[in-house]
């Protein structure tokens, strides 16, 4: 006889129950593929740069001493840990305004990680150099990368004295 006959209800409630828990057991086991981790960095730093940054967008401000602005200088950011990774970006500034942005550390480990980046950190590069600092726009997507990103722009704005 098939142990699902008619005649029994009971163990195919028993056996639908089983299966069910059993399902949920299993996908509840699933782990995530890192732990989470939460961004380091200092969360006032950008709002007492914003003072700051309208000057170095608009040329060379008239009050600043020229000594304190010419020349080329090369910063390289915190490591910002985020979900997915660390995110590190290096800038380089001459005679007072931004001319390169680099990142350095970005999450690479898998296929997707490359993907999202290979169109992210170019748009987040154009977005920095067009505003001079690191009151940049988010890309749609990268959330994490584009957060890391912006903390550690501030912190290497904040080292070459933007």
């Amino acid at each position: 006889m098939h142990p699902l006959k008619k005649n029994r209800p009971l163990r195919r409630i028993v056996l639908a129950g089983a299966a069910t828990v059993s399902g949920m057991v299993l996908l509840l086991s699933l782990k995530p593929h890192t732990s989470p981790l939460l961004a380091t960095t200092d969360v006032g730093s950008p709002t007492a740069s914003s003072n700051s940054a309208p000057p170095s967008g608009s040329g060379r401000p008239s009050g600043a001493p020229s000594g304190t602005r010419t020349g080329s200088r090369t910063a390289t950011g915190d490591t910002v840990e985020t979900r997915w990774g660390p995110v590190r970006v290096r800038v380089t500034v001459k005679d007072g305004r931004l001319t390169d942005v680099t990142a350095v550390d970005y999450p690479q480990d898998n296929p997707r990680d490359q993907e999202i980046n290979s169109y992210a950190l170019p748009q987040l590069r154009r977005e920095a150099l067009a505003a001079q600092s690191a009151h940049i726009d988010m890309v749609s997507g990268a959330t994490y990368t584009s957060t890391g990103y912006r903390q550690s722009l501030q912190s290497a704005l904040d080292s070459a004295g933007l």
